[in-house]
C-alpha cells in the first residue's frame, strides 16, 4: 500500500504532463507485477501475466487464446473418447469425461448409455474444433496485429474496454459485460432442457424439463444442493442465475460510481494481480463444489452415465474411491471427475492465495531471505 501511495504522489507532482502518465504507469506496473523496487525488470516468455498486466488488448488476446485451447480440448477429447467407447460396457464403468455429459444432455446415447448414432456427437466435436481455430485466430490478431492497449484504439467503442484500475466506472462497465455473457449461457442451458430435454435418472429417459422459479426453494437449495433430486429445481436455479446475472450486468454497465470512491469500494486495491486472484478463487471454489456434487448426486450425474456414487476417504487430503469393483483396475467416470475436479480446485485456491498476497504487496523474497538467515544461523552455531 505504501508503494501505491508513492504512485499517487507522482500524479499530484509537478512532473510535465507529457511524461507524467508514462511515469505513473511505470510506477503502477512495478507495483502490480511485484518488481520489488526494480523498475527495469524483465520477464521470460513463460511469465505470461507480465505481458497483459496493464494492456487490455493483450489481455483480450490471452482470453481468446485460452478459450481456443478449451474448445480444442473439448472437441479433440470428445473424438478421442468416441474412438475408445465400448458399447458393450456400461458408460459409467469406462474412463470417460466428455461423452457422459453429452449423454446426460440427451445427445448420441439412449437412457442406458447405448450408442444410437455418432453424427450428433461428431458434429459437436467438429464445431468445437472449428471454434478453437476461430478463437485462436482472434488471440493471434489481438496479440500481433491489433493495439496492445485498447485505449490506443481508433475505435471509440473499443476504448471503453481499457484497463484503468483506479477508475471504478471503467471496471464496472467491463464487469457488466462479463455478467451478461454468463447469464446468456444459463439461458441456453435452461432452454435446451425445456425444448429438447435432458436425461432424467428417475425415469430412465430423456424428457423436457420446465424450470421451477420458486425463490424459496432456490434459497433452501443453497444448503442442501448436494442432495437435490428435482430437475425442475435445477433448471429453476439456472433460470434465477440468468435473470440475476443479466440484471446485474445491465446495472453495472448503466450506472456510475455512487458516493466517494473509498478503499472499501476498491480504491487503491484493484490491480491485475488482484483480479487474477479473485478469478482463481472463483474457479477453484466451483471445482471443489463440483467434486462433492459429482461424487454423491445422481440427479445431475446419473449412474447410467457416470457410474455408482463414491465413498469419501481422507489421508493427507480428501479423495473419493469407487464403491464397485471394476476389472483391470479401471475406475468409473464419476471417480475421475470428482478427484480431478477436487485437486484442480485445491491448486487453484493456492494460486489465489499466492496472487492475493502479491496484490496486497507481500514480498515473497522476504520468505526466502528468512530461510537463508536461518540456514546461516544454524551454520554459525555449528
Amino acid at each position: 500500500m505504501r508503494k501505491f501511495t508513492q504512485c499517487k504522489s507522482l500524479e499530484a507532482s509537478q512532473i510535465p504532463s507529457a511524461i507524467k502518465s508514462k511515469v505513473v504507469a511505470s510506477c503502477r506496473f512495478a507495483l502490480l507485477m511485484q518488481t520489488y523496487g526494480n523498475p527495469g525488470v524483465t520477464y521470460g516468455w513463460w511469465a505470461g501475466n507480465s505481458g497483459v498486466t496493464n494492456r487490455s488488448g493483450k489481455f483480450i488476446a490471452a482470453h481468446a487464446a485460452h478459450t481456443g485451447l478449451i474448445a480444442f480440448w473439448a472437441g479433440a477429447f470428445t473424438l478421442f473418447e468416441l474412438a475408445r467407447f465400448d458399447p458393450s460396457v456400461p458408460m459409467g464403468h469406462q474412463p470417460l469425461i466428455a461423452l457422459p455429459h453429452l449423454a446426460a444432455l440427451g445427445i448420441g446415447f439412449d437412457e442406458a448409455g447405448a450408442w444410437v448414432g455418432g453424427s450428433a456427437v461428431t458434429s459437436i466435436a467438429i464445431v468445437h474444433l472449428v471454434l478453437s481455430m476461430v478463437y485462436g485466430a482472434g488471440g493471434l490478431l489481438h496479440s500481433l496485429l491489433f493495439v496492445g492497449d485498447m485505449q490506443d484504439s481508433e475505435l471509440i467503442q473499443a476504448r471503453k474496454f481499457k484497463l484503468e484500475w483506479d477508475n471504478p466506472d471503467n471496471q464496472t462497465f467491463i464487469l457488466g459485460h462479463h455478467l451478461i455473457f454468463l447469464g446468456v449461457a444459463n439461458i441456453q442451458f435452461v432452454e435446451w432442457a425445456r425444448t429438447h430435454g435432458i436425461y432424467d435418472a428417475a425415469l430412465g429417459a430423456v424428457r423436457q424439463v420446465q424450470y421451477n422459479l420458486d425463490l424459496t426453494q432456490i434459497w433452501n437449495h443453497q444448503f442442501d444442493f448436494l442432495s437435490i433430486s428435482s430437475l425442475e429445481d435445477v433448471m429453476g436455479g439456472h433460470a434465477f442465475l440468468a435473470f440475476f446475472m443479466i440484471g446485474g450486468g445491465a446495472f453495472h454497465i448503466a450506472t456510475k460510481q455512487i458516493g466517494e470512491y473509498t478503499q472499501f469500494k476498491g480504491s487503491g486495491l484493484l490491480s491485475a494481480e488482484a483480479i487474477l486472484s479473485w478469478s482463481l478463487a472463483g474457479i477453484g471454489w466451483m471445482a471443489i463444489v463440483a467434486a462433492f456434487w459429482c461424487a454423491t448426486n445422481t440427479t445431475v450425474y446419473p449412474e447410467a452415465f457416470f457410474g455408482e456414487t463414491l465413498a469419501l476417504k481422507f489421508s493427507i487430503a480428501p479423495y473419493w474411491i469407487d464403491t464397485v469393483d471394476l476389472p483391470d483396475g479401471l475406475h468409473t467416470s464419476r471417480a475421475w471427475l470428482s478427484n480431478v475436479h477436487y485437486y484442480l480446485g485445491f491448486f487453484f485456491i493456492q494460486g489465489h492465495l499466492w496472487h492475493a498476497l502479491r496484490a496486497m504487496g507481500f514480498d515473497f523474497k522476504r520468505v526466502a531471505n528468512a530461510i537463508g538467515n536461518l540456514d546461516n544461523a544454524s551454520v554459525s552455531l555449528k
